[in-house]
């Protein structure tokens, strides 16, 4: 059967003109770059599962499941794959012959030197039919009730690489979903986690607006001993209005945070529930360990490289069908039905019955321009997601490989940090014990506790980056399948 059929389409090719059934080479491509695996096979490396043993907040997943239900851009993307999936409902059914049902009733004036002219005179003039069989008006009515249909044979597979590109597209739009929910994930919790930074550096700046207050308080107290000046009470009453600033511009960010988290969750500004302040400096608090090592394999599985190599499968597709375009097309039109030039013998059974059948093969001449011109933008477009897919591989591996850093460097400057608040937390005591026995004075006093609230306020910063860093490795690893 295949045999016959290219017979017929070699014969079609020398009817049309051997310059009709050329067409273009097929694509080839550069060599994929070759993602490096940084550990060996049986290393301890990155899991997305270790992810869920940090982010246990029960807050947080509350917040994240709120969001993966309304968040808008979230339900969008849905929409846009129940848009792809009915694409590809067409696309799969394309091979199908189109069948419709038709209805029609027309008239023609034949010219009296016609075939059709002549031959309805003579009809109603011969002695050998009956009056049904007359064609009797001028001009003559034509109706007609059946089925006509519209095959197009897929010789060369153009149909069929369409359908693989309108799958593969189909997919990408899913993977393009996944990766929105992960981004959405991720904004959530690294929100949640700067919250949880404002409400520490928050308390922190009340404590040390209490240890001002008393610091103040003592001041004065020693004034009155005639033991400090009025200049160190305008001192420490300068310190402690410019802490007390710093209470309102934290508010502020907090409102702002909680302000955008609700955005994503799809509501109206509200309160977010969140877990209480915990004490930033606790000596019994272990920063978790993350493996160093990258698998090449979960890499490959971020969403945006999957969705980068479903487009470049699908431009692929693309050129496979736009070289098919170049080839002889087989169509095969057959109808049945009621065919009569009476409306009252329209159904008169077998008599009124027709039914035809035609097949045409058709090659491109004169439109080959534009055939070439859409090959030649299909294999552009292959192209450019070729290099789209590489620069996406190597995009996520710098975005891990970056992550990892951050993560292990912050982990090792909370370490440090945590050392520092303890011993300036010390010296503030310390310098308050000197200040009241005279042997320090009060920009002693100053210097140590301002020194103890910038520290433990970076100290904060520090845990957040932190935490940032395990979003932005969960991120870069595409979040959880």
């Amino acid at each position: 059967m295949n045999k016959r059929i290219y017979q017929y389409a070699l014969g079609a090719c020398l009817l049309t003109g051997v310059g009709a059934c050329t067409t273009q080479k097929e694509l080839q491509l550069p060599d994929r770059k070759v993602t490096p695996v940084t550990t060996a096979p049986d290393a301890d490396t990155i899991t997305l599962a270790s992810f869920d043993r940090i982010f246990q907040d029960q807050h947080l997943k509350n917040l994240i499941d709120s969001a993966l239900l309304n968040n808008y851009d979230l339900l969008a993307a849905t929409r846009r794959i129940s848009a792809a999936q009915a694409n590809l409902m067409m696309a799969r059914n394309a091979w199908l012959p189109a069948v419709n049902l038709s209805v029609t009733a027309g008239a023609d004036r034949f010219a009296d030197y016609t075939m059709t002219g002549v031959g309805n005179f003579d009809t109603n003039k011969s002695p050998n039919i009956n009056d049904d069989q007359r064609v009797g008006t001028d001009p003559t009515p034509e109706y007609f009730v059946g089925i006509r249909s519209s095959w197009e044979i897929d010789l060369w597979g153009k149909l069929k690489q369409q359908r693989h590109a309108t799958m593969a597209r189909f997919l990408a739009t899913s993977e393009a979903r996944r990766l929105l929910t992960t981004q959405v994930v991720a904004g959530i919790t690294s929100l949640y986690y700067e919250l949880l930074a404002m409400d520490n550096e928050l308390a922190i700046i009340h404590r040390n607006i209490k240890l001002q207050e008393t610091a103040v308080a003592t001041v004065h107290i020693q004034k009155d001993a005639g033991r400090a000046t009025e200049l160190a009470v305008q001192q420490f009453t300068a310190q402690l209005l410019s802490t007390q600033a710093l209470e309102y511009g934290v508010k502020q960010e907090i409102a702002s945070i909680e302000n955008q988290l609700n955005a994503l969750m799809g509501r109206l500004p509200q309160h977010i529930e969140r877990s209480p302040v915990s004490d930033v400096v606790d000596s019994t608090y272990q920063p978790p360990v993350i493996p160093s090592g990258i698998p090449a394999n979960l890499l490959l599985n971020r969403p945006d490289i999957q969705r980068a190599e479903l487009e470049l499968s699908a431009t692929k597709a693309d050129v496979k069908a736009a070289r098919a375009a170049f080839f002889p097309g087989l169509t095969i039109s057959p109808y049945a039905g009621f065919n009569a030039f009476k409306a009252g013998l329209l159904f008169k059974s077998p008599a009124s019955i027709a039914w035809g059948a035609l097949g045409s093969i058709t090659a491109p001449i004169f439109n080959k321009k534009q055939l070439k011109a859409q090959y030649n933008i299909s294999t552009a477009n292959a192209y450019t997601a070729f290099y789209e897919y590489q620069q996406t591989i190597v995009n996520g591996y710098q975005e891990v490989a970056t992550a990892l850093n951050k993560v292990e460097n912050q982990q090792q400057a909370f370490s440090l940090k945590s050392k520092e608040v303890l011993v300036l937390q010390q010296a503030v005591s310390t310098a308050n014990i000197l200040f009241t026995t005279g042997y320090a004075n009060y920009l002693e006093v100053i210097t140590a506790q301002k020194s103890v609230l910038e520290a433990e306020l970076a100290l904060v910063n520090t845990r957040k980056g932190m935490y940032q860093g395990l979003v932005s490795l969960y991120r870069s690893l595409g979040g959880t399948p």
